[in-house]
C-alpha cells in the first residue's frame, strides 16, 4: 500500500472513518477482522492495530473480547456525576434503553479500603450489591454499592435492580444530598473485564462515589466501572440539587 509521503497509519484510519460516516458500516455492525483488513490494506496486523486503538480513542469504533470490533453509536451517554438523576431515569432522558442485571449480593465487615474510604469502625457490616447496567442492550457499567447496614434493614429482600437512590430516599428516608467522587482511568480485571466484554487491561474508567445523606452522614459508597467508548463525563453544577 503506497501511502504517497502520509504515514500508512493515518491513511488506514482516515480510509476506516470514511467508511464509517459514510454509512458503509452502520452502528454496531461488525467491522472485517484484523486479518482481513490486514489483506486489505497490505500491511502488519500491528498496523491495523493501531488504527483501530486510534478509532477507539475517538469513540468511533468499540471492541469486545473474542468477538472483534464494531461500530460505536454516533452519541455517547452524557453522564453528570453531579446530578441526582439515577442510571435509568438519566438514559431515558436522552432517548435510549436501559436495562439492570442483579449480578451477587452479599454482606461482610468492612475491609481497611471502605474503613478509610467511609469512615467506618472495625468490623462496621456492609451490604456489597454487584450489578451490570445496560445502553441499548450492550453492557457498558458494572457498579458496585458498599452500603452500611445498620442504614437499611431488609433492603437485601428489595428489588435491587431498581434506582437504589430512590430506594434509600423512598423507603428509608436518606435522601442522598451529597457526594464525593474521584475519577480515575484504569485497567479492567477480573469480573469487571468479563462483563463489560472486555480484554484483561483494557482501559475502563472507574468512578468511586461516596454519598452522604440529607443529615451529612456516609449511607454508601458506589465503584462504578464505565466503558470509556460508552460514555461523556459532562459536569454541570446547575443539576446538583
Amino acid at each position: 500500500m503506497k501511502n504517497h509521503g502520509i504515514s500508512q497509519l493515518s491513511t488506514i484510519r482516515e480510509t476506516l472513518n470514511q467508511q464509517i460516516d459514510s454509512g458503509l458500516f452502520s452502528t454496531r455492525s461488525k467491522l472485517p477482522s484484523e486479518r482481513e483488513l490486514s489483506d486489505i490494506f497490505e500491511t502488519s496486523r500491528i498496523t491495523i492495530k493501531d488504527a483501530l486503538v486510534a478509532l477507539e480513542t475517538e469513540g468511533k469504533i468499540y471492541r469486545e473480547e473474542r468477538r472483534g470490533w464494531f461500530v460505536a453509536p454516533e452519541k455517547r451517554l452524557r453522564y453528570n456525576p453531579l446530578s441526582r438523576s439515577h442510571f435509568h431515569k438519566m438514559v431515558a432522558e436522552q432517548k435510549r434503553c436501559a436495562e439492570t442485571q442483579l449480578l451477587s449480593v452479599y454482606s461482610a465487615p468492612a475491609g481497611i479500603e471502605l474503613m478509610q474510604t467511609m469512615a467506618l469502625d472495625t468490623f462496621t457490616k456492609v451490604h456489597h450489591v454487584h450489578r451490570l447496567r445496560y445502553l441499548d442492550k450492550r453492557p457498558v457499567l458494572y457498579v458496585e454499592n458498599c452500603l452500611i447496614a445498620e442504614h437499611f434493614p431488609d433492603i437485601l429482600e428489595q428489588d435491587l435492580t431498581r434506582s437504589l437512590t430512590e430506594l434509600y430516599k423512598n423507603r428509608y428516608q436518606h435522601d442522598t444530598s451529597r457526594s464525593q467522587f474521584e475519577v480515575l482511568p484504569t485497567a479492567a480485571k477480573g469480573i469487571v473485564a468479563k462483563k463489560l466484554n472486555l480484554a484483561e487491561g483494557q482501559l475502563v474508567l472507574k468512578i468511586r462515589r461516596v454519598n452522604y445523606n440529607q443529615h451529612g452522614v456516609i449511607i454508601d459508597c458506589e465503584y462504578e466501572h464505565w466503558r470509556h467508548d460508552a460514555v461523556m463525563i459532562c459536569i454541570d453544577s446547575a443539576s446538583n440539587i
